[in-house]
């Protein structure tokens, strides 16, 4: 019997628990007597950074490294590629359809090894050249063999495009001036910042 009412007491305080949270948390979450009001700005004052602070802060320029015209009117611009202290090298840039009807990825940009042909659509066919060392990087993958770049696009509509990256293993630092390659698309010489 006792075993009964302890079980039912505890049942009860687990209620109660729970019904206090809900009523601490909605009362915190509510609208207010309006002392969270931001303060006004001027008029002469501007909150959002001009694009000279914009580029700097993401470490892109103006003008794209390289533009690469590849089939269907989808071109690539690579606004920045990066060095890290990893031990990486991050492209970033955008894909965009400059044709006036909806593309179909071309599968061959996500390249032809079975481990990114699994991952669906991709960059991971891309590779950067350094023809100094005599050496090509292939896009790194992680420990499922998911390739390092942006995926799981497989149709831009007309005009859309999508920021991308991809990450390869930093050739040696004597080496500036990389060619970037990706199926079905020129290559272009891009040269590493960092």
């Amino acid at each position: 019997m006792s075993m009964r009412f302890t079980a039912k007491a505890r049942r009860g305080m687990v209620a109660l628990a729970v019904v206090t949270g809900l009523a601490v948390g909605s009362g915190a979450c509510g609208g207010g007597g309006g002392d969270d009001k931001k303060p006004q700005s001027s008029a002469s004052s501007s909150t959002k950074p001009d694009e000279s602070q914009q580029n700097t802060q993401e470490g892109q320029s103006d003008e794209p490294l390289a533009e690469l015209k590849g089939p269907s009117g989808l071109l690539l611009q690579i606004t920045s590629v990066v060095r890290d202290s990893g031990g990486f090298v991050t492209v970033n840039g955008s894909l965009k359809n400059d044709s006036g009807t909806l593309v179909t990825i071309p599968s061959a940009l996500s390249g032809n090894e079975t481990e990114i042909m699994n991952n669906g659509r991709s960059l991971g066919g891309a590779t950067l050249v350094d023809s100094k060392s005599k050496k090509r990087y292939y896009v790194l993958r992680d420990t499922e063999g998911r390739p390092l770049t942006t995926t799981g696009f497989s149709t831009l509509k007309a005009g859309d495009s999508i920021d991308v990256f991809l990450q390869f293993p930093a050739p040696p630092a004597s080496s500036t001036d990389v060619s970037f390659q990706l199926p079905l698309f020129p290559s272009g010489v891009i040269k590493i910042s960092g």
